[in-house]
This record gives structure tokens, sequence and C-alpha cells, in this order.
């Protein structure tokens, strides 16, 4: 793979992180009822706090969308697969079918994926460094 290669699979997964995170970010602050309900049923909160607790959600995930897009720090592209992750396998935690996890691996694979082509890190401070820049 030459590094124009690698360089055009890079956006082109920083582009579906971010249009993930962007969607899933709106979705939240519009205070999505089928969310609220599955923070109610899984950490049993009311759902005025399982609503404003979304609310943070959907700013956090807002601000994952710019820095992945715009500058793709590792620690924030290695949150994005983390994240992607949970919310991916939460849905049969919540009585989903599990094909709503296998559904949703894109969600944790690309910013995976994206950090793996962007290179592990091999000291701490490189996770707070662009995973762009080589």
């Amino acid at each position: 793979m030459t590094q124009k290669n690698v360089e055009t699979a890079m956006w082109v997964l920083r582009i579906a992180v971010a249009g993930e995170f962007l969607g899933h970010g709106v979705f939240a602050l519009q205070g999505k009822a089928q969310w609220v309900g599955w923070m109610q049923q899984l950490i049993g909160m009311d759902a005025g706090f399982a609503t404003q607790l979304l609310l943070m959600i959907g700013v956090l995930d807002l601000i994952v969308a710019f820095f992945v897009l715009v500058k793709p720090i590792r620690a924030i592209v290695l949150w994005a697969a983390l994240w992607g992750f949970w919310t991916a396998i939460l849905r049969p935690l919540v009585g989903e079918p599990i094909w709503d996890f296998i559904e949703r691996w894109a969600n944790w694979g690309a910013p995976l994926a994206l950090l793996f082509l962007s290179g592990w890190p091999k000291k701490g401070r490189e996770w707070l460094e662009d995973a762009t820049a080589r």
C-alpha cells in the first residue's frame, strides 16, 4: 500500500467516524426517547436525569466528531473506538437482538482501524499527538 493510499484510507475513516459521532451526537442532543429508556433500564435513573446525561453525551460526541475530522488526536480516536464498542454492545444488554451489535461493528472498527493506520503509540505522550502526523 502506498503512502497516498494510506492517507486516502485515513481520510475515509476520519469522515466515517466523524459522521457516526455527529449523527449520534445530534440524536443525543434531541434526547432520543429510546436511548433515555435504555439509560433508565440499565442504570435505573429517572427520565429527567437520563435526558440531562444524554445531553452531555451528545456534546461530547460532537466534540469527538470535530477532533476526528480536524485533528484526530490518538487518545480521542481510542475513545471513539471504546465508546463505539460500548454503544454497540449496549443494545443486546438492553434486550435488542445480537444482530444490532453485529451491525454496528463499524462503530468501533473504523476508529480502531484509523488508530492502527496511524501507528499504535509506544510512549504515553504519543496518545496526545495527531494520528495523521507522521
